[in-house]
């Protein structure tokens, strides 16, 4: 791909790294002229000019007036609405952007089934990759007997790298990935070096989360899902019509497609920075009724933090030859996407990390 093709894309994105996350329970946000106010308490809090912004993301008891709604639709900010504990609820957009005829082609290549298998292989590979990528890191660091079951992991994962170009069907694709995140999850916590904090992973479990290692995980996907559909809606791609997951009313797909090439590298990655370095201890973490483990106010504060600092760090991107920061990669990825939709790029090209 021509680099100069790509280079005034990455400039104009770089205003929807600003995310206002509003976690202060009781908060009233209004519009306040060009600036977006934030009160608690019945005192402000911060003030925030709109043009600084590219989305607002509230947690539990949070008001939004009328008046900002208005402004921040009318502007191409979205707003986004998470439970207190970090369930996605939902997300306030205006109009969608983008051509028409770009939702039509992903129409049809959600309904042949060929091109449907072909852009969900790209999905795969790039998050098996990035999954190895994640284990051959650690055991490098590590050395010693975790360094041997990482580095058995990582080779189960290039044999299933190697054997989805086999695959038959989306079936046998959707068969790979699952198998892939089982060697995946049954080794991540080899990595966390924290045990004497209390910390241990012993495989995923969500809905609700069981340990604070998982709860973690869910908060940060969370946020990372929300990013995803976010990037999705502002190249004019429809985030629910989805090729690897299946489509489900209510459900956004095609985002819970993109963000598989962010999962470890992003999430996992920052979770078991956040673990092993004692930025988030035990008491970030509170246990509720039915078995279910949470993060604690300040512990959601921690994170939040430590995601947009996380976004702010760049990182090479292949395709486009050069560094871009983390937080655009959804953003520069729907573009490659919709490229390849509208046939200007053969195939989807996944962001592969260093």
């Amino acid at each position: 791909m021509p680099k100069n093709t790509e280079t005034p894309v990455t400039v104009a994105l770089h205003q929807m790294l600003n995310t206002l996350y509003v976690t202060a329970q009781r908060a009233y946000l209004h519009a306040d002229h060009a600036t977006l106010k934030v009160e608690v308490d019945g005192k402000t809090a911060l003030q925030v000019p709109l043009h600084h912004l590219g989305a607002v993301v509230c947690f539990g008891n949070v008001l939004v007036s009328p008046g900002a709604i208005e402004r921040c639709l009318e502007e191409g900010r979205s707003i986004a609405f998470f439970t207190h504990s970090g369930k996605f609820l939902g997300r306030l957009a205006g109009p969608t952007s983008g051509n028409v005829l770009l939702r039509l082609a992903q129409y049809q290549a959600y309904n042949d089934r060929a091109r449907s298998a072909e852009i969900a292989r790209a999905i795969v590979a790039g998050k098996l990759q990035n999954t190895r990528q994640v284990l051959l890191r650690g055991a490098r660091r590590l050395g010693g007997p975790a360094e041997a079951a990482l580095r058995s992991a990582a080779g189960a994962l290039a044999r299933c790298i190697e054997s989805l170009p086999r695959a038959p069907d989306l079936d046998a694709v959707r068969g790979i990935e699952g198998e892939g995140a089982s060697i995946y999850f049954a080794v991540l916590g080899q990595l966390i070096v924290a045990r004497a904090g209390g910390f241990s992973f012993d495989g995923r479990n969500r809905r609700p989360p069981r340990d604070p290692v998982n709860a973690l995980i869910s908060f940060l996907y969370a946020l990372l899902l929300n990013d995803c559909a976010g990037a999705l809606e502002g190249v004019g791609l429809d985030p629910q019509l989805g090729f690897l997951h299946a489509v489900r009313p209510g459900r956004p797909s095609l985002a819970l497609d993109l963000m598989e090439e962010f999962r470890a590298v992003v999430a996992d990655r920052l979770a078991l920075t956040l673990i092993n370095r004692g930025q988030l201890t035990e008491r970030h973490f509170s246990a509720h009724a039915g078995g279910a483990i949470r993060l604690s106010d300040e512990g959601r504060r921690v994170v939040l933090r430590a995601y947009q600092e996380r976004k702010r760090e760049e990182t090479y991107h292949r395709v486009l030859d050069r560094k871009v920061p983390v937080g655009l990669l959804p953003h520069v990825q729907a573009r490659l996407l919709a490229r390849h939709l509208r046939e200007d790029l053969p195939c989807y090209l996944p962001y592969l990390t260093e």
